[in-house]
């Protein structure tokens, strides 16, 4: 793709999904000239890398289905704007995303890495992001304090069809979301318990821990028994789980305002009868 876009100047934006472009046939100054360009679709084709020269006025950029496998550090430095970013179903691994490959884009908010390869959910997120989507990975542990750095921090966290478990998931694996986080998935995992931490989200209004293997719902694993106050919980899924109900601790859910905000049924050893 060395001509056929260079004299659209004017262009906002550009949809170029199916059409067999890789690495060896975009010019690396392909997308230099669209200086007001803002959206960018490059979904299903067979890049191994992020395109190079990418237009400073992007602010959504779309490379779902490809073949990348490396993020380098640079390649992005000049998309400062980008808000939108979607790596979906790709072959990224977390330790071939380089430390500085995010560093530039301050003003991202959403960054989708499902379908890949990882393992870890990755280190040095870009500062400002809001949305981290990482569904259907291999992902097996949250580190700590990988959501630290983050400012204000997250509002969704996407991690269902992974590998987690208990020991996966540390008291400080969720650190700076305490007072952000609205939605976190973490259903069709291998948790036996409710991970710890999960109580400090003070603004989670959406939990999903459906379809895992957790066996009992604590004491002080969800509400604070020593807080009166309610808690902002819209909505709890722990179905197809192993839970007996009638060993719930009466105060266990007490903190959330609905009964029906809570669903617990069925479980995966119970019979449904209609």
């Amino acid at each position: 793709m060395a001509v056929g876009i260079s004299g659209l100047s004017q262009l906002l934006t550009l949809e170029l999904e199916d059409n067999h472009f890789h690495d060896g046939n975009v010019s690396p100054l392909a997308f230099r000239n669209l200086g007001k360009l803002i959206y960018l679709r490059l979904d299903d084709n067979d890049f191994r890398a992020i395109p190079s020269s990418l237009p400073t006025s992007l602010q959504e950029l779309h490379l779902s289905d490809n073949r990348i496998e490396v993020v380098h550090a640079g390649l992005l430095n000049k998309t400062v704007h980008l808000r939108v970013l979607n790596l979906s179903h790709n072959k990224i691994r977390e330790d071939r995303i380089a430390p500085r490959a995010w560093f530039h884009l301050r003003k991202l908010e959403s960054l989708d890495l499902s379908y890949n390869k990882l393992v870890h959910v990755p280190s040095f997120l870009p500062v400002g992001l809001r949305q981290l989507t990482l569904h259907h990975n291999q992902i097996e542990r949250i580190p700590g304090y990988v959501f630290g750095h983050l400012k204000p921090g997250l509002d969704s966290l996407h991690l269902s069809y992974n590998r987690l478990r208990e020991d996966g998931v540390s008291e400080v694996s969720f650190h700076g979301l305490y007072h952000s986080l609205t939605e976190l998935l973490l259903d069709h995992n291998q948790l036996r318990s409710i991970p710890r931490g999960i109580i400090q989200l003070r603004a989670l209004q959406l939990l999903r821990l459906n379809h895992n293997y957790i066996s009992s719902v604590p004491m002080n694993s969800l509400c604070d028994s020593m807080s009166r106050e309610d808690s902002p919980l819209l909505s709890v899924h722990l179905q197809y789980n192993l839970i007996d109900r009638r060993l719930i601790p009466h105060t266990a859910l007490s903190c959330i305002k609905t009964y029906h905000s809570v669903v617990l049924r069925p479980q995966k050893h119970e019979q449904i009868y209609e």
